[in-house]
């Protein structure tokens, strides 16, 4: 017999296991691609901005990158150590502004969102005009169309993580895996390599060293610690979106923050020794890991294969927040911050309306630089160092609450992380106040009284509607439903049936102009009206403005005066069209009746769709 049928013959029936949509959640190798994008782009620029303040004490202050980028890998692991504990201790997601909810105050954590908001945004502004630049400057006739290119890359992206974050992760692991595979492979090359293979990349480009310069200042070296820190830019993605991943949602979450804290650092420090190693300056032009590709590699084939994975995943870094952003803006929802249509979901676990928002602010900001870098690069990194600092503070005082095991260890090594990124956001704040910084300290005031005005209209709502309250038992009023009505068709009998199974008593109410022409239409439906004689009375609404909805909501105000106690209905049919476009023709006179009853009076409006 076979194994498909039952003794009696019969195939029996396989429920499926309900779809609780784990396949649309992230592992922590999905989740790595999805949510680290931004960290592992960040080797692009992050040793480059360390070399470029350097450089200003010559050759000198340049022999400072691998201590300077070791102090940054320690404030790394100190990150990915705290994040990991964030991700244990909160497993809903939200990273600094669930950490500050819980210990810091409603305002500081308002503080934290507000920083994590901005840096979101401009990280994907940033990244697709990085990523676009990187590619106009191998095909400079491409350099005028820099905008279009931009807003396509956007919608491509914005594309991809509406069908869910998984796809998203599925598209992103390639070039993920290509360009950790490159650096890797042109670290371990140049560790091999007694000097440069080639310096074709930075030949006739020329030099920003500083000449003469013998000393280094702790100012200078604190401005390149801070403006290194540009690379730790998305270390906190994960801890904000550990909701993204299947169950064990917190354990998948904290091996994908360990596996990018690894393969970052590693990154960062094999970079530096190379730098250090054969001796790099920075050039006008060309990007220092450009040089480092061709110093280790040679100007071949493999130079442009490591090109064009950091093009690309410069590019596609904006995923990132596409990733983490959508969540925060959930958990903001959840809590009355923002509308409550952030928290919605779609049938891909995806929040699509913070994917929209996202695309659409991002967008405004990459038509107001005009797909230009530079303009935004200074407004970068802020808001994620305020998020640090607030994170950093909050586990220390989460430590000192629940004094487990080695408390005391866990909370100075997070005060020492929350000094060091304190410090780093004040300098960067400042050293880059006067390029534009100064936006980001206005903006996220502003932003932190938007969450406050919100919460506040939510809470006036949530007063009059009684919320948290056991409201009283319903019962039974007088239902009256009006019906307005233009002419006699089956669109009106339709309505009518609809109105006598709904309430006590029903009225049609035709809007009469002043007009001949109306008077004489009003009294031709007046006499078809009679002939018909459907049980209901046809109600005659003089006007003496050419308007529909003021004379309807004029009467049910009178209504509630005259016959008080009566719950009135206002039931407006429409024509549904068969084609789309189609909409284009119809008068749009439902839509205004229903608008002026619903501003005007407390009566309940329902549209009735009658399908051609």
């Amino acid at each position: 017999m076979s194994a498909l049928t039952t003794e009696n013959g019969a195939t029996p029936v396989v429920e499926e296991p309900p779809d609780t949509g784990a396949r649309h959640k992230l592992t922590a190798v999905t989740g790595l691609a999805a949510l680290s994008l931004d960290a592992m782009a960040s080797v692009a620029y992050g040793p480059e901005a360390i070399v470029l303040v350097l450089a200003a004490a010559g050759g000198y202050g340049l022999g400072f990158t691998l201590p300077v980028t070791m102090a940054i890998a320690g404030l790394l692991a100190v990150l990915v150590a705290s994040y990991r504990q964030v991700i244990a201790a909160f497993p809903d997601g939200g990273g600094s502004y669930a950490v500050a909810k819980a210990h810091l105050g409603r305002r500081t954590s308002l503080v934290a969102a507000g920083s994590l908001v901005l840096d979101y945004v401009l990280n994907v502004a940033v990244a697709v005009t990085a990523g676009v630049a990187a590619l106009t400057s191998a095909f400079p006739e491409l350099y005028g169309d820099r905008l279009w290119i931009c807003l396509a890359v956007l919608v491509l992206i914005t594309g991809v993580n509406l069908r869910g974050i998984v796809e998203s992760a599925r598209v992103f692991i390639a070039p993920t895996a290509v360009f950790i595979g490159a650096i890797l492979v042109l670290i371990v090359v140049g560790l091999f390599r007694d000097a440069p293979v080639s310096t074709a990349a930075s030949a006739g480009h020329a030099s920003v060293l500083a000449d003469n310069a013998t000393t280094v200042g702790a100012l200078l070296l604190l401005k390149a610690f801070a403006s290194g820190c540009s690379a730790l830019t998305g270390v906190e993605a994960i801890a904000n979106a550990v909701p993204s991943f299947r169950a064990p949602a917190a354990k998948r979450a904290m091996r994908a923050e360990v596996a990018l804290g690894a393969l970052l650092g590693v990154m960062l420090i094999g970079l530096s020794v190379l730098i250090s190693r054969f001796g790099l300056q920075p050039v006008e032009g060309v990007t220092v890991l450009a040089q480092l590709a061709d110093a280790s590699l040679g100007h071949n084939w493999a130079f442009y294969v490591i090109q064009f994975a950091t093009m690309v995943l410069l590019a596609l870094s904006a995923n990132t927040s596409f990733g983490g952003l959508p969540v925060l803006l959930k958990l903001l929802a959840r809590d009355n911050y923002l509308p409550h249509v952030f928290g919605l979901k779609a049938d891909r676990q995806v929040h699509r309306h913070g994917v929209v928002w996202l695309a659409v602010v991002s967008a405004g900001l990459l038509v107001f630089s005009g797909g230009d870098t530079n303009t935004l690069v200074p407004l970068f990194a802020i808001g994620v160092f305020v998020g640090f600092t607030i994170a950093q503070t909050g586990m220390v005082l989460h430590w000192r609450r629940e004094r487990g095991p080695r408390w005391a260890a866990k909370a100075l090594l997070n005060g020492l992380g929350a000094v060091l990124t304190g410090v780093s956001a004040i300098v960067v704040t400042a050293t880059k106040f006067h390029d534009g910084a100064w936006l980001i300290v206005i903006a996220l005031p502003v932003l932190v009284l938007v969450f406050e005005a919100v919460h506040r209209a939510y809470g006036r709502i949530g007063e009059r509607l009684g919320v948290g309250r056991i409201p009283e038992p319903p019962h039974r009023e007088r239902s009256l439903v009006l019906v307005p009505v233009s002419s006699l068709t089956r669109l009106t009998s339709e309505a009518l049936t609809a109105a006598v199974s709904l309430g006590d008593e029903v009225r049609a109410l035709t809007v009469c102009h002043p007009d001949p022409e109306d008077l004489a239409a009003t009294e031709a439906l007046e006499r078809d009206w009679a002939l018909w004689n459907p049980g209901v009375p046809l109600v005659r609404l003089p006007a003496e403005r050419r308007s529909l909805g003021r004379p309807i909501t004029a009467y049910v105000r009178d209504l509630g005066t005259t016959e008080p106690g009566t719950r009135v209905t206002v039931l407006i049919p429409e024509a549904e069209p068969e084609h789309l476009w189609q909409r284009a023709l119809q008068n749009q006179r439902g839509a205004v009746v229903a608008h002026a009853v619903r501003r005007d009076t407390n009566a309940v409006v329902c549209r009735l769709r009658f399908r051609c």
